[in-house]
């Protein structure tokens, strides 16, 4: 989940979101820890995920990272953009626990933002190589990040699209089921006050996370910005 990039003034510090995830055969929770802060040489971004009580999973089920760095000053047209992603889970077989992980990935491209003068909305694109560790050498991943703030900036509309390319085998045959991945999750928040929001998310995804063809899956979210 890769949210704001963008100064926007609601984002300027970190925050800590909750959400109840309605999808089918879901249904558990998931908290975000994220921050975003610019300087004068471009801005630093990460998150962490992780999701509770998945399955026969009593606690933390699977926890996940990505944190990405912008290089780019204001005689630079395009921005250089680097990033880290990595996880991993747990599940129960059988009374027992096994685990796996999130083959880590690096990533590393540009970045091109463009966002209002009074940082009420601004739009973000990026094109970057990807190297799937013991997966996939050479990849691709195009992502595009948004916000939209309006009613006064009591309502924030914002999110993320990525697409990239990585075999899947659905039917652990050995053979390509999928060789394109798709997930977008836009957000919608009502600021109740500065620090405190409630909203939902929708992720909507193809051949993503073991889940095969086109998937949707919403839920309800409160978030806390320290």
């Amino acid at each position: 989940m890769i949210i704001f990039v963008f100064a926007s003034s609601s984002i300027l510090a970190q925050n800590l979101q909750v959400h109840y995830d309605f999808g089918k055969d879901r249904e558990y929770v998931t908290t975000t820890l994220e921050m975003f802060k610019p300087d004068k040489l471009g801005n630093t971004f990460f998150f962490v995920d992780m999701d509770y009580n998945v399955g026969d999973i009593k606690g933390i089920s699977l926890a996940y990272m990505e944190i990405a760095r912008v290089l780019k000053t204001e005689k630079m047209p395009v921005g250089i953009h680097v990033e880290y992603n990595g996880g991993f889970g747990q599940f129960n077989v059988d009374s027992t626990n096994l685990g796996y992980r999130i083959n880590d990935s690096w990533l590393a491209g540009i970045d091109y933002s463009i966002s209002a003068n009074d940082f009420s909305k601004g739009i973000s694109f990026k094109a970057m190589y990807k190297h799937i560790v013991d997966k996939q050498d050479v990849s691709f991943q195009l992502t595009t990040v948004w916000y939209l703030h309006f009613l006064n900036k009591r309502i924030t509309f914002s999110g993320f699209a990525d697409f990239w390319k990585e075999d899947s085998d659905f039917n652990f045959d050995g053979k390509t089921d999928s060789e394109f991945i798709f997930i977008a999750e836009p957000q919608l928040w009502y600021h109740i006050n500065n620090h405190f929001s409630v909203g939902s998310e929708i992720e909507f995804s193809n051949n993503f996370a073991n889940m095969e063809g086109f998937n949707v899956m919403p839920t309800l979210g409160a978030k806390w910005i320290f």
